[in-house]
Order: C-alpha cells, then sequence, then structure tokens
C-alpha cells in the first residue's frame, strides 16, 4: 500500500491541481481546484478514487477557483489553507475582476490548517506545514512515507513564489523554504503549484534564489 498521485493542470494559468490517493483503499484528496473541474472529475473517475476531501494550500485565485462548485459536486468537505489567508478567500471576486477570470461562487472552508495538523485518507497520512511568504497563510502538505510534499507556490523547480501581493514577504518565504522544507530531506519530490516537479536536494543545488549548495549526497 502506498500513496500514488496524479498532477492535473488546469485553467489557462496552468497550475497544478494534484490528486492523491491511497492505492489500497483508494480513498483520496484533490489540492487546489483551481478551476477545470470537469477534467479534475474525469480523471478522478478514470481513476476510480473516492475524494473524501479538498484541500488547499492558499487562497489565491488560481488554485481554489473551482473548489465550490467541486465541493458540492463530490459531497466533501474543504480544508485548508491557514486561517491567515481568510482575506483572499474574502476577495475572490475581486481576484476575479483583477485577473480576467469569470466570477467564481465563494465560500469558506469547513476546517482551517494550522502547523502540526495531518490530513488522513485511507492508509495515508499528510502532515501539514504553515509555510507564510508568498502568502501569509499558505500550508505545505507532506508525506513521510512517501517522501512527498505538495508545496503550492512556496517553491518552484528553479524559482520561488511571487512576494509582490498583499501581505507577502520575501524575507517570511526564504525562512519558510529553508526552515520548513529543507528539513523535510533531499531526497523528498514535491509537486509545485506550476511547472514540473523536482527535489529540495536539486533546489538546493541549483535553485538561484535558495541554493545552499549542498551536495545532493
Amino acid at each position: 500500500m502506498s500513496l500514488q498521485f496524479e498532477i492535473v493542470p488546469v485553467t489557462p494559468f496552468q497550475q497544478n491541481c494534484s490528486i492523491l490517493w491511497c492505492d489500497q483503499s483508494m480513498e483520496g484528496v484533490v489540492v487546489d481546484p483551481g478551476g477545470d473541474i470537469e477534467r479534475i472529475t474525469a480523471r478522478i473517475d478514470a481513476l476510480g478514487i473516492r475524494i473524501v476531501k479538498i484541500v488547499l494550500t492558499h487562497g489565491h485565485l488560481d488554485h481554489v477557483g473551482g473548489t465550490a462548485p467541486l465541493a458540492a459536486q463530490l459531497e466533501v468537505p474543504v480544508w485548508g489553507p491557514h486561517q491567515d489567508d481568510a482575506f483572499w478567500l474574502d476577495a475572490l471576486l475581486q481576484q476575479c475582476q483583477m485577473f480576467g477570470f469569470p466570477p467564481v461562487t465563494q465560500f469558506q472552508p469547513d476546517r482551517w490548517l494550522a502547523e502540526g495538523d495531518s490530513i488522513a485518507f485511507g492508509s495515508q497520512k499528510l502532515d501539514v506545514y504553515h509555510t507564510p511568504g508568498h502568502t501569509p497563510g499558505h500550508v505545505v502538505l507532506h508525506s513521510q512515507e512517501a517522501q512527498l510534499a505538495a508545496v503550492g507556490d512556496v517553491l518552484f523547480n528553479g524559482s520561488i513564489g511571487r512576494t509582490d501581493f498583499p501581505r507577502g514577504d520575501h524575507n517570511t518565504l526564504i525562512a519558510s523554504i529553508q526552515n520548513k522544507l529543507w528539513p523535510l530531506g533531499n531526497e523528498t519530490r514535491f509537486i509545485p503549484g506550476h511547472g514540473p516537479m523536482s527535489t529540495f536536494g536539486e533546489e538546493r543545488a541549483s535553485n538561484p534564489h535558495v541554493a545552499d549548495h549542498m551536495p545532493l549526497y
């Protein structure tokens, strides 16, 4: 029994919506359904997964835009992000206007996430880390067993998240990466909010924003 995942790029922003599931129970979660929910549900159906939760890493429109209709369709609760991103969720309609998106349905999560929380499905568990900087309420999800993390817009392959949005902060973001992500191990693979996967070790060795030139092995 092990953790499986599939990345489903959605919307014109091509952000990574992730489906993670336990291959024994076939229970799973959807992380950051930014839109194109028919594409997401088609993959859920094709894979034969029973989704038990939607989990959000942060409150930006391109990662939460499809949440309300998907939660209603699947009849599942929404967990996350951290409550410090409540102002982003409260401003979803303004975000739509800012980015030229059609209006999306407002919602509130059924549960805010905090450092030390965990998310269970089947035999799998994701640990929650509060990682502010890109947004104040950003969280990262980590499977110790699978050495896999869903990091939203904190870290990318070769880059890091923007900090020029309201309540973003560059130094806080760097601290989140160094103090929360690096201790999870160089071998840990991560699913970023946009673009291809990488490992923390690769980013420590070569990412121009956060490299510390640690050897990979």
